[in-house]
């Protein structure tokens, strides 16, 4: 995932924990929120029990607990062994528990308090969770857009031009060797490079991105698998957390990695005199999405619905925004106008996710990419049963064996999906005329 985890967030999410877990006995006046580490100001998870008994007359108190990979977070919900309230999936896990049917919906009515949610969450956000793949559910009704970005090139200007920097070929180019850094997450590396590698079929029309997305075939794999041991030789590291601080430190010169990650970066690069820029290549890639969900196994609900409701209030968002330094699915005009920097030479267009009056402003483009960037982006979806392949792969391509829990990660996932898939053929047959006629007979 796409955060730093920081020891002054962790210690006071561990009060927080601590002051709750006084009063978890008393579950209906407990929230329990599941999120990625160092993804939320910390001071908002106390602001929001104050705030929710304003609203309500009710008391809560909010237990925190951190998650650092998506699978992980997942076969907990899927074993239904942990009743989380709130729980923070990017969009690939949002589509595979829509599927599963691990998900209730968010209800919209708050009595006399605002609908932040409907009145603040971007078009384009709701428009790219329409195309979660939810087996006819529509995911924005079972989840909340809270922080999105791209994943890119992050480069230092005095070694890198912005024509190498603006291809995926970047990572095979001889110039940088043992100066390239590539993201350790395989999900976020495989989608760019494979839009890369079909660049002609995509040109040619004969495959659209969004469908390529869905392809994790073996010969896709393969050819993804190739360009990365190439790429291999000249790579410093696979990195989760550490690469942007190297590349302040001019040890790399070349980041595959977040945009929010590239914000950070550039912001303490600056302040050392070590220029540094971000640019997703002209071939394509990843646009991704983490959003808000009630899981199946919630309990308290109601306080669920409102927390959702706090985190996507103006000032709330952009609190969050500051904190952590990615961006808010929120484009309320106040969020517009605190963005504005009339101090960047150039305007971009970002009408698709503020709307109309936003075509030319001056506004990070880094954290809020040009339209024209957004085209050639897509955004990923759950690869299923082929995500141990993909890993397999991953482990290849880095000279590792696959650890353990991620296997019996996968295991406990795919054997999930099995019983759940046997169950609704099972429930499918009792509610048929032909399993009715045979009771009768007996």
């Amino acid at each position: 995932m796409k955060k730093l985890l920081r020891i002054a967030t962790l210690f006071a999410v561990a009060t927080l924990t601590i002051v709750a877990s006084a009063s978890a006995a008393d579950r209906e006046h407990t929230l329990k929120v599941y999120n990625w580490a160092d993804y939320i100001d910390e001071d908002v998870l106390v602001e929001f029990q104050d705030w929710y008994k304003e609203q309500t007359g009710e008391e809560v108190e909010v237990i925190y607990q951190l998650f650092d990979i998506n699978e992980i977070m997942l076969a907990k919900i899927e074993r239904g062994k942990e009743d989380y309230d709130v729980v923070c999936p990017s969009e690939y896990i949002i589509e595979r528990m829509l599927r599963n049917d691990l998900l209730l919906p968010i209800e919209r009515d708050f009595g006399d308090t605002p609908n932040y949610i409907d009145a603040n969450i971007s078009p384009y956000i709701i428009d790219r969770f329409n195309m979660i793949d939810g087996s006819g559910k529509n995911a924005n009704d079972y989840a909340v857009g809270y922080m999105w970005g791209t994943t890119g090139i992050l480069y230092n200007t005095n070694y890198v031009t912005r024509e190498e920097a603006s291809s995926w070929a970047v990572l095979h180019n001889e110039k940088f060797r043992k100066k390239i850094f590539i993201k350790d997450a395989f999900r976020d590396v495989y989608g760019p490079i494979l839009i890369y590698l079909k660049g002609d079929e995509l040109q040619a029309g004969t495959i659209t991105a969004d469908k390529l997305m869905y392809d994790a075939s073996d010969e896709s794999i393969a050819l993804v698998e190739e360009f990365l041991k190439k790429a291999k030789r000249l790579v410093a590291g696979w990195e989760a957390d550490f690469g942007k601080e190297m590349m302040t430190k001019e040890k790399a010169y070349v980041n595959l990695t977040w945009s929010g990650d590239a914000v950070w970066a550039i912001e303490e690069a600056a302040e050392v005199g070590v220029p540094l820029d971000y640019i997703v290549p002209e071939e394509g890639s990843n646009v991704w999405f983490d959003g808000w969900v009630i899981p199946k196994y919630a309990v308290n609900t109601k306080a669920a619905r409102y927390f959702i409701n706090f985190m996507c209030r103006p000032d709330i968002a952009l609190r969050n925004m500051d904190a952590i330094g990615y961006v808010s699915a929120v484009a309320s005009p106040e969020v517009l106008e605190a963005k504005i920097d009339d101090s960047l030479d150039e305007a971009i267009d970002a009408s698709y996710f503020f709307g109309e009056g936003a075509e030319s402003v001056k506004i990070n483009s880094v954290q809020y990419p040009d339209a024209a960037v957004i085209a050639r982006c897509t955004m990923m979806h759950d690869s299923g049963a082929r995500t141990e392949q993909m890993l397999e792969m991953w482990a290849r391509v880095k000279g590792e064996v696959v650890k353990p829990w991620v296997l019996i990660v996968i295991g406990l996932t795919l054997v999930m999906l099995l019983v759940i898939g046997i169950r609704r053929k099972v429930n499918k047959y009792r509610s048929s005329r032909k399993y009715r006629r045979r009771r009768q007979r007996k």
